[in-house]
């Protein structure tokens, strides 16, 4: 197995990432010894990385072995009501704080979206750059760092919601609701539409999860 590992991350870093890209998905088995082979560090930061995504609850115990963990219904309830408050206030604050230079960036990011609307992965990555954005155009490290954790669990859902028929094009007109908010300075109509936002996705999620076939019908 070859090296893959980028320069500048630590070995945290590097699980989470493989986590969030899809390489390990909810259920899959995690091999310290592998892992030190793949991303081509020693044995030791790699036990410690696993010890503390499981303190955050991303991996789980499966007898001696960790796994990748996976959100029942109610977590992920409770996890898109946290993430729509928290992004509705992070737009609140983008838009009384965000410089003209980050709002231009975030104006110039749905027109690059725009492009990618037949590739869900690919619109899923730059959707991710897009919240992030928004995050830091707030200029509340505190609640940056809140949102950091949140999107960290976002990383155990298996599939992206813009899969879905339509979603794509109905979540970046939505971006550019937000986006206009920001532009008029108006903090209460860019968290509302941030908040209407992150239920459009939680509702496209549960359609999404009630088409597996492993779902039972039961929440």
């Amino acid at each position: 197995m070859s090296e893959i590992r980028p320069p500048n991350k630590d070995a945290y870093a590097l699980i989470l990432e493989a986590i969030d890209v899809g390489v390990y998905q909810p259920g899959d088995r995690l091999v310290e010894s592998e892992l030190a082979e793949r991303f081509g560090v020693s044995r030791t930061p790699i036990r410690e990385a696993l010890q503390r995504l499981e303190t955050q609850t991303l991996l789980i115990r499966d007898g001696r072995s960790l796994i990748v963990g996976a959100l029942d219904h109610n977590q992920l309830s409770e996890l898109y009501a946290v993430r729509a408050e928290l992004e509705g206030l992070a737009a609140r604050l983008a838009a009384q704080y965000g410089v003209p230079e980050e709002i231009r960036v975030l104006r110039k990011m749905i027109e690059a979206d725009r492009k990618l609307v037949d590739d869900p992965e690919a619109l899923s990555l730059a959707n991710r750059r897009f919240h992030k954005q928004i995050h830091l155009a707030s200029h509340n490290r505190y609640l940056v760092q809140q949102l950091d954790l949140v999107h960290r669990t976002m990383a155990l859902l298996a599939t992206t919601s813009l899969a879905v028929e339509g979603r794509s094009q109905g979540a970046l007109d939505e971006h550019d609701a937000i986006v206009r908010a920001i532009e008029a300075g108006d903090g209460d109509a860019a968290y509302a539409a941030l908040k209407e936002h992150i239920s459009k996705a939680f509702e496209t999620r549960l359609e999404l999860d009630a088409d597996q076939p492993e779902f039972s019908g039961s929440l």
